[in-house]
């Protein structure tokens, strides 16, 4: 069996594209859906199996691309015929490169192009590293695409609506353009075959089986990407696409070698079902898995065809099936019989830049949140969940608003959990604006045991981001040692709370004198009058309100990097600068400094003004005094 995943943006038409290459020969498929972000479908094409891997489109889905890409053996990125639309297959490039999988692009709804089919390559290139080689040119009839012509066979073929081409004569009116286009991929060929080029050095026509086979080595080297024609919708292109799969896609073998060898298998898909539990999709690798054996260190449970329904005994090399009691699987990670490593780097999803605080509509789900939750972790490699510092509750980080939709969703049908969701309250802080000397005597009789002790602190800012110290230079006793523990616990209490209930940072507090009782004194007396100093110390400094500031670099096609600068700028952020990409083509990494109050307005406005194609990180850099707006927000 091969396994190719489909990628391509929204409504490229994707989903039609895998109908039409199912649908070549009439046979039963077998589907399964993964979370609604992807879908694997087992098919026959000439007598061979095959898996076909749909990722759903947009860029919130791409965490589901690289475990699936990971366990693939060739690509199929699906676009428009519209050169304005380019910039949408940046991201799917982007990581078909970093993957190094081979990669067949195919152009659909040609019969609706909105430009020259060269205009619409040389738009797509601007995004690839490699070069993108066209194995197909048009034939035109009325200014509308009737056929295709193939380059390297070539021969001419009709489009017949909704069935496979037919073949046809090669019409004059194309006969020089296809010579001039068969040159090009030639040229393009003998760039990685002494051979062929020796030969068009000579002026000598190569046969067509010695190209298709340099063809071949070059794709699954991943030195070209060919690009194919056709219409997805009306059937038009899938066969001679079906073909180029079972002709030039790599065994699985090669799919084993890219990472690192000594891979049993690969999850990559997964999902929470009712009655069933977790499910991951694995690809056999190596010598192949079945019910029983070892694991990632522990036994296989059953395994299932896509229709978690048909037992298997065992997955041969390069069979993909469904585990089921195996807890230990997760997805995104490769195994061996006795453990398992996460996927390489470009396989792993991007940290999600879209957080939201959830807690259970019941509270007494609390327990069943977090039980919900620790599970969508092991089969959704997008997602990320952490305590919020300030209130305990679980903190969601996922790849946008879609994919956290989706995740309700899931919490609701699979778990029977019901959240409600808000924004990350903002993680301000409060330092005091010049030092002053306080004192606070704390007495307390009611009859029984009093409550006295007497503390003098000083209290200095410290530079921003120094943190908090406290110290003592008590002489003669004043304060008993085994008090003044409990004078510093009082001045952190009184820290952590703050004027406003945010943690006050960046001071220096002293101990400098005091009187205790040698009856009433206690530590809960000396940790009140510490408390209450620091109180009644920052009062008197003057309080002022710090909020977060965080660097962020945002990943971004170059045509869209222009049009950060007032984005940023109208989030009261700070332009650093932008450069290219170092080994993405196409792409800038835009550096900012943002409040961090701004990142979920930065996550809306970026998926507007980069339609969905950019993505960032953020990580705190320091602390500054707040704007006014911020003051009336605190």
């Amino acid at each position: 069996m091969r396994v190719f995943t489909v990628l391509g943006p929204s409504q490229s038409g994707k989903s039609t594209l895998l109908e039409g290459l199912i649908g070549l020969e009439e046979q039963r498929s077998k589907s399964v859906n993964m979370q609604g972000a992807a879908t694997a479908t087992q098919f026959s094409f000439m007598g061979d199996d095959w898996c076909a891997i749909d990722i759903a489109g947009g860029a919130e889905n791409l965490s589901t691309a690289g475990p699936a890409l990971a366990a693939s053996d060739a690509a199929v990125l699906c676009v428009g015929a519209d050169p304005e639309g380019a910039v949408l297959a940046a991201p799917y490039f982007r990581l078909i490169e970093e993957a190094g999988v081979p990669c067949f692009l195919f152009v659909n709804r040609v019969d609706a192009a909105q430009g020259r089919i060269s205009e619409v390559i040389a738009a797509l290139q601007v995004y690839c590293r490699h070069g993108i080689a066209l194995r197909q040119v048009p034939i035109r009839e009325g200014g509308q695409i009737v056929g295709a012509v193939d380059l390297i066979s070539e021969r001419a073929w009709a489009y017949q609506e909704g069935k496979p081409s037919a073949l046809m004569e090669l019409p004059d009116s194309v006969a020089s353009r296809e010579q001039e286009a068969r040159t090009e991929l030639l040229e393009a060929l003998a760039d990685f075959d002494d051979a062929l080029l020796e030969q068009l050095i000579e002026d000598k026509q190569p046969l067509t089986e010695d190209v298709y086979d340099t063809a071949t080595t070059v794709l699954q080297q991943h030195e070209l990407v060919p690009a194919l024609l056709g219409s997805a919708e009306h059937r038009n292109g899938m066969l001679r696409l079906m073909k180029s799969l079972r002709h030039e896609a790599p065994q699985v073998d090669v799919a084993r070698d890219r990472l690192g060898g000594a891979v049993q298998a690969v999850g990559c898909l997964g999902d929470h079902v009712k009655h069933l539990g977790k499910t991951i999709l694995v690809r056999a690798m190596d010598t192949g898995v079945g019910q029983g054996e070892t694991l990632a260190g522990q036994s296989l449970g059953n395994v299932t065809g896509l229709d978690a329904k048909t037992l298997i005994a065992a997955l041969a090399p390069g069979e993909i099936g469904i585990t089921l009691k195996s807890d230990h699987l997760d997805v995104g990670r490769a195994f061996t019989s006795d453990a398992a490593r996460d996927l390489p780097d470009w396989a792993q999803a991007h940290a999600g830049a879209y957080t939201r605080v959830i807690t259970p509509r019941n509270d007494r789900d609390e327990a069943r949140l977090s039980t919900a939750l620790d599970r969508l972790r092991e089969i959704d490699p997008g997602l990320s969940v952490q305590p919020d510092p300030q209130t305990g509750h679980a903190v969601l980080s996922v790849q946008g608003p879609q994919h956290f939709r989706r995740v309700a969703d899931k919490l609701s049908d699979g778990f029977a959990v019901e959240i409600d969701e808000h924004a990350v309250p903002p993680a301000y802080r409060e330092t005091i604006r010049k030092a002053v000397s306080c004192r606070h005597r704390h007495r307390k009789q009611s009859g029984g045991a009093g409550q006295f002790a007497d503390v003098a602190i000083d209290v200095r800012p410290l530079p921003r981001g120094t943190g908090e110290s406290f110290d003592e230079v008590i002489k003669g006793g004043a304060v008993p040692r085994n008090y003044i523990p409990a004078v510093e616990a009082g001045v952190q209490d009184a820290l952590r709370e703050g004027p406003r209930g945010y943690p006050v940072v960046d001071v220096a507090v002293t101990l400098t004198d005091g009187k205790h009782h040698a009856v009433d004194s206690s530590d809960f007396a000396f940790r009140t009058a510490g408390k209450n100093a620091m109180k009644e110390a920052i009062a008197e400094s003057g309080a002022k309100l710090l909020e977060p500031i965080a660097e962020v670099r945002i990943h971004v096609p170059s045509i869209y990097a222009g049009g950060l600068v007032p984005m940023v700028s109208g989030m009261k952020g700070q332009v650093l600068g932008f450069e290219g990409h170092p080994t993405a083509a196409g792409w800038d990494v835009f550096r900012a400094m943002l409040p961090m109050t701004a990142l979920d307005e930065l996550c809306t406005a970026l998926a507007s003004g980069a339609r969905g194609t950019g993505w960032f990180t953020a990580q705190f850099d320091h602390f500054t005094e707040a704007r006014q707006e911020e003051l009336t927000k605190a």
